[in-house]
């Protein structure tokens, strides 16, 4: 072990940072935070410092080191570009068993900065010694991706709450169980919802009641959809959190390996023509499964409340007083077409956006056709495969001209994602080509695919450019662009 671990209180010590430059500017900000009384030393002052110099946040000596300026500091920084400056503090700081830390330099320091994850109180620190600062940079982006922002929230209220549950409980094992049951329980939903009141509310609750029943609790998370770097960070935490994930269809593959290993996963999937398991199986596992006890995470492709019945599982939860969540994803028509090069709205082409679905409940509304059909919008289309030459005609009978561009997206965001292009009136013979899943898009931002497409793909246009427009395109985006 070159170092220990060591946090260490620097609120109203003296340290002292020698250098004002950018890389000093990063060093006294973090300084700061901790409430030190902050010394810099440097003949001038980076641009970030000046302002909170003139706020008195911390004194400044301008001009060069002096050693007596040593005198009564806990802590010394060296932050300049000058090797024999550095040195010299570092030498002049270790006769004085001062803490030192030189930037960029191990061998002169007797301090190290490490990587830090802050959730304060809560505070993770990853160290190489000095050896590899891009590798723990690396460790911590990750790790910040496990540890949710409340954390600091939770520690606060378990600090206010630790002595009288000492008083309440008076086996170290009663406590270690209760804490453990709180901090994975539905306290800790509270706290990452913000409900901070309700939070304290539910430790008193588990505190004074009998508890031999664990309320169980729901959370409909967004999956996106189907590249897993498009689930949100909070529902990769909720999913790590799950004890039985209900998932889609949709849901991809990689996205499901992001589940917890011991978590139970179940199939409640739909498919067009093909119902495997029906809304109503589905809204009782959620109360089955939640009345249980359970963590139960139901797992949508895309965004659960665009047209993912989403509103509906959540009326039945709420029915059966189970406790919910919602995590929100990237739906379809965002993700597919941005996938494809394809802006929903234009400055010189759309001017609004519409979801649509071509899937609609039998004796259920008709949709306004009238409206759809004018030019100068964007028509995202959900489930419109099977749908797709009423959908076509209606369009063109309800004046939307025939030869408006259209895309079919299959399997968007996906490394099988397939783009068809061509006019409204080809949108029937597209749509039957396109792998499933797939989105319609219907407007003029549609042939933009052909410019700004950047996700590998295989394009298929049935309306293929001129010679003199494929060679603009190719000189513009030679990478991109397969014109067949």
């Amino acid at each position: 072990m070159d170092y220990l671990p060591l946090f260490v209180e620097l609120k109203a010590r003296k340290v002292l940072l020698v250098g004002g430059g950018e890389i000093a500017s990063r060093k006294a900000s973090l300084l700061l935070r901790t409430g030190a009384a902050l010394t810099v030393v440097a003949p001038e002052l980076h641009a970030e410092l000046q302002p909170r110099h003139q706020k008195g946040e911390f004194e400044w000596l301008q001009g060069t080191f002096k050693t007596e300026y040593l005198d009564g500091v806990f802590l010394v920084i060296a932050a300049t570009d000058n090797h024999n400056l550095n040195q010299s503090v570092f030498e002049e700081a270790n006769i004085r068993a001062i803490l030192v830390n030189v930037v960029d330099n191990q061998l002169l320091c007797s301090a190290i900065f490490p990587s830090i994850i802050d959730r304060s109180p809560i505070m993770v620190a990853i160290s190489s010694a000095g050896k590899s600062p891009v590798l723990t940079k690396l460790l911590r982006e990750k790790l910040e991706s496990l540890l949710p922002f409340h954390l600091g929230s939770m520690a606060d209220i378990a600090g206010r709450w630790r002595e009288r549950v000492k008083q309440r409980l008076a086996s170290m094992r009663q406590r270690r169980h209760f804490w453990e049951k709180a901090f994975s329980g539905r306290f800790a939903t509270l706290v990452a919802n913000g409900q901070l009141q309700q939070a304290e509310e539910q430790l008193e609750q588990q505190l004074t009641q009998d508890n031999s029943r664990i309320q169980g609790e729901l959370a409909l998370v967004g999956a996106g959809p189907g590249d897993p770097g498009l689930l949100t960070l909070k529902g990769l935490q909720v999913l790590q959190q799950a004890d039985v994930v209900l998932y889609d269809h949709l849901v991809s593959a990689e996205i499901l390996e992001l589940v917890r290993r011991d978590a139970d996963k179940i199939c409640v999937g739909k498919r067009a023509g093909n119902h495997s398991v029906v809304q109503e199986e589905t809204n009782a596992f959620i109360v089955k499964l939640a009345n249980q006890g359970k963590k139960v995470v139901r797992l949508k492709g895309g965004d659960p409340f665009i047209f993912g019945r989403g509103g509906e599982e959540l009326q039945i939860a709420a029915e059966a007083g189970i406790p919910f969540q919602v995590v929100p994803g990237i739906t379809a028509a965002v993700g597919a077409s941005a996938y494809a090069g394809i802006p929903l709205t234009h400055r010189e082409h759309s001017q609004s956006v519409t979801f649509i679905t071509g899937h609609c409940r039998e004796n259920g509304n008709e949709l306004d056709w009238p409206a759809l059909a004018r030019g100068n919008q964007t028509l995202a289309i959900y489930m419109g495969i099977m749908k797709s030459a009423l959908i076509s005609q209606k369009l063109i009978s309800h004046g939307r001209d025939a030869n408006t561009p259209v895309a079919v997206i299959g399997c968007g965001t996906r490394p099988e994602q397939q783009v068809l292009t061509g006019t409204l009136s080809e949108l029937e013979r597209l749509a039957q080509e396109a792998p499933s899943p797939a989105l319609l898009v219907v407007g003029e931002v549609a042939q933009l695919h052909h410019q700004i497409a950047w996700f590998r793909q295989q394009s298929v246009d049935q309306n293929p450019l001129t010679d003199q427009e494929k060679a603009v395109a190719q000189v513009n985006h030679p990478a991109v662009i397969d014109f067949e």
